[in-house]
């Protein structure tokens, strides 16, 4: 059986492999007397060692889950420690991006300019994309088409209902812009894009969108260890209470056939 002492060795090292020299004293002083040690074996000893989730899925999950909770200093280091593990600066943008179709542009404009700051410390430079001038009819077809293949028979329910008058006003707006321009930008692969949305709404407490999307990172093709570690990956971020409600809405999603 693991012991507590193991679990924070464990923990040092991941913290090693992820901030690197940035890596706070192990001597300096507690913000608490033996927080240090309970971040180690819980956070680092524990949830950033568990199996079933690549090591950069899960820094997908955690930027996503800071960035909409806003916890921008942490952010700033995870952004750090995203780097040190090779996501790329692009990559990491994207992810800051998408939270924006959730938590608002406002966290997007907010995470991202708390991202910048750092690559710029690090002399990193984003290349430019070409500008994105698809058509609007381009955005609501290609809109739908993924939005089918994320939910399937359950694209058209709840406020996406196509004769409900009332978010109509909105969803159309979502649809061309969430499921056709965001999910199309490059620098993510679409499963981790589905990972990120599992943990953004995870992070901001919305079971039902946790459930829709955990069922849609099925479909795309990611395995229910994955989107169970997803969600379990944002507890030290954004609570352990989100992450458990979110896995007992998923429960049913998650169990085998």
């Amino acid at each position: 059986m693991t012991t507590r002492n193991e679990l924070r060795q464990q923990g040092e090292a991941m913290r090693a492999r992820l901030f690197g020299t940035d890596i706070p004293d192990p001597q300096a002083r507690d913000a608490a007397l033996g927080f240090r040690d309970l971040m180690s074996e819980t956070e680092f000893g524990i949830v950033w060692c568990r199996p079933g989730l690549a090591l950069a899925d899960r820094m997908v999950c955690t930027l996503a889950a800071l960035a909409c909770v806003q916890r921008h200093s942490v952010l700033r280091r995870y952004v750090g420690a995203a780097l040190n593990i090779g996501l790329d600066a692009g990559a990491i943008q994207e992810v800051l991006i998408q939270i924006g179709i959730y938590a608002g542009f406002a966290a997007s404009e907010e995470a991202l300019a708390t991202a910048a700051a750092l690559f710029a410390e690090r002399g990193i430079k984003v290349p430019a994309q070409a500008p994105r001038d698809d058509a609007l009819e381009t955005l609501t077809t290609r809109g739908n088409e993924l939005l089918n293949a994320l939910h399937r028979e359950g694209g058209d329910k709840g406020y996406a209902a196509p004769d409900n008058p009332v978010t109509g006003a909105l969803y159309p707006l979502a649809i061309q812009y969430g499921y056709g321009e965001i999910w199309f930008r490059p620098g993510l692969a679409r499963q981790q894009r589905a990972l990120c949305s599992v943990a953004s709404f995870t992070a901001l407490r919305l079971e039902n969108q946790t459930r829709k999307f955990g069922q849609a990172a099925l479909n795309l093709g990611a395995t229910r260890t994955e989107v169970l570690e997803a969600v379990i990956q944002t507890a030290p971020f954004s609570g352990f209470a989100p992450a458990l409600n979110a896995l007992a809405v998923l429960s049913d999603v998650l169990r085998p056939a």
